[in-house]
């Protein structure tokens, strides 16, 4: 089968895309034939965190397709079925955290960046029928996180105000797609002009440039939880425009990781601060309920052939695109 692979040099030098072995379907497994697989900033990630001197690594978390093969020992899964990959790897129930174990696929296990993929029987879940094969491709990383983010850890509600700091992210976009839908008030900034007017059209209720005073722009605002994925760049704009005994909830850094932040201001300000990642089955589960519920679809910006692969990652590198990115698989 073809796949795009990493090998041999560190970043987006190692990838190839190249002829690898069919995976072989073991008992408590089904193998899917791929029709897309999405992209996310972990792959890109994953590129210098995978080593050099091990062997070749199927990149690639998201994917949709249909059951070829269904190992001896699974019974609720029958070939033939079309399906969607749940990424996430041994976090079964909802918890405060992943147990221990916890992967994701792409690494260190092969992943979706190919035309046929192995993965645990419980880790796939029936396409959902309003969903094409694009948008079920790119949706699962991307729109487990955001559901997490909001609604178990910031716990959202109707009428709240939610700002999203940098958006066009696959996690942003489906965060504002969210918040709206649960009734709340959005606000967003980008250092582009065009991501805000695209921001707008998806419901966006004010949209401000990132590199602009915040406190100023939105001094009539009562911002209740803000969702920061940025990191150093913006840690502080954000501490000082949440509400006294408002929620900043992280999942991920753009820019560096390390912030400083000012500790006495910060409890008496009584914020709160919670770290979140991915998501349990449970949540998955949860997630299509609710897309299926609100007629919720990704927003997909582009999509490439396997063997566009040098493109594609540069685009997403390079933060280009507004929603998310994937491949289509022939």
């Amino acid at each position: 089968m073809k796949a795009i692979n990493h090998s041999k040099l560190e970043g987006l030098n190692g990838l190839s895309y190249e002829e690898m072995d069919l995976p072989p379907v073991e008992s408590n497994k089904v193998r899917v034939k791929l029709k897309t697989a999405g992209m996310n900033r972990r792959d890109v990630a994953v590129t210098s965190r995978h080593k050099t001197d091990e062997p070749p690594l199927i990149l690639g978390s998201d994917g949709a397709g249909i059951i070829d093969e269904v190992g001896a020992e699974v019974e609720h899964v029958q070939k033939g079925e079309e399906v969607i990959i749940n990424p996430g790897l041994g976090w079964k129930q909802n918890s405060d955290a992943p147990p221990a174990g916890f992967e994701i696929v792409g690494l260190p296990d092969h992943g979706t960046f190919a035309e046929y993929i192995t993965i645990p029987a419980d880790n796939v879940e029936p396409k959902p029928n309003h969903l094409n094969w694009e948008e079920a491709g790119v949706l699962s990383l991307a729109a487990l996180t955001a559901y997490r983010v909001l609604f178990t850890r910031a716990k959202i509600k109707q009428g709240d105000t939610v700002m999203l700091p940098g958006i066009g992210s696959g996690v942003l976009t489906f965060a504002l797609k969210f918040a709206k839908a649960a009734g709340a008030r959005v606000i967003v900034t980008s250092r582009s002009e065009e991501k805000l007017e695209k921001a707008k059209e998806l419901g966006a209720d004010a949209a401000i440039l990132t590199q602009s005073d915040w406190n100023e722009e939105l001094k009539d605002e009562q911002v209740d939880v803000l969702v920061e994925s940025i990191g150093r760049a913006t840690f502080d704009k954000s501490l000082q425009i949440i509400r006294k005994g408002g929620t900043i909830v992280t999942f991920g850094a753009t820019t560096e990781d390390e912030v400083t932040i000012d500790i006495r201001k910060f409890f008496y300000g009584q914020y709160n601060l919670l770290g979140s990642t991915m998501g349990s089955a449970e949540e998955f589960k949860a997630l299509l309920q609710f897309i299926e519920q609100h007629d919720i679809k990704p927003e997909v910006d582009r999509m490439f052939e396997l063997s566009e692969y040098k493109e594609a990652f540069e685009y997403l590198r390079d933060s280009k695109n507004f929603g998310k990115i994937g491949f289509s698989i022939s």
